[in-house]
């Protein structure tokens, strides 16, 4: 079937990038579902990530562990989702400001098939105006967006978002990436090279937007 294609291109792309991503940074990645929550914590977790996730994942392995005891199903509350993780960690942020620690930025890849359910453009704007009110720097959060499959309908959608977002002038920390467009001209399908460069090249774009 076509999903279970589409859910094995996931597995495969997050089992690549997981060890390289541990190589920046010693904590690995977390790992959400949208209409799953893992009962078991899997690594350990702090005040500033949400609930259900997979945490401190570094290798492929891992992730295929994952994968076995988890099936798409349900909706795509994409919007309910992101609020679920940005909470905890703009929280912590907040938190960090009254007692001067350091949060370590975050950059949260979202991989879909299809058109939010509940769409995220309302929480990426709130929470985007709270880091404004923090003096939070550019790339403290960073979001990107990327399409799997060839869905006509999840193409439109991911353009309409940026468009929105767009008109809200808010931080540029959202990145969206389908293959009908631009990204067509480089990658056929998602791929653990796209996922990569595209987050370099945000947190780039956004580093050089730092004051000097």
């Amino acid at each position: 079937m076509e999903a279970d294609t589409r859910w094995n291109d996931v597995q495969k792309v997050l089992g690549y990038i997981a060890p390289i991503c541990t190589t920046y940074d010693e904590d690995g990645i977390d790992v959400y579902f949208l209409n799953h929550r893992n009962r078991q914590q899997l690594g350990p977790r702090t005040d500033s990530k949400a609930s259900g996730g997979y945490y401190n994942i570094h290798d492929a392995a891992a992730v295929d562990g994952i994968f076995k005891e988890t099936r798409p199903r349900g909706g795509t509350p994409t919007g309910t989702r992101l609020s679920d993780i940005l909470e905890p960690y703009v929280g912590s942020l907040e938190e960090a400001k009254r007692t001067g620690e350091q949060v370590k930025p975050v950059n949260i890849i979202v991989i879909t098939d299809g058109e939010a359910t509940v769409d995220p453009e309302d929480a990426i704007v709130r929470y985007a105006r709270r880091l404004d009110q923090l003096g939070a720097p550019s790339h403290q959060v960073g979001i990107q967006f990327f399409q799997v499959g060839d869905s006509k309908q999840a193409r439109q959608w991911l353009k309409d978002l940026d468009d929105q977002l767009r008109k809200h002038g808010i931080r540029d920390m959202v990145d969206t990436v389908t293959w009908g467009g631009f990204a067509a001209r480089f990658f056929k399908t998602l791929s653990a090279d796209a996922i990569l460069k595209t987050v370099l090249g945000g947190v780039v774009r956004r580093l050089d937007r730092k004051p000097s």
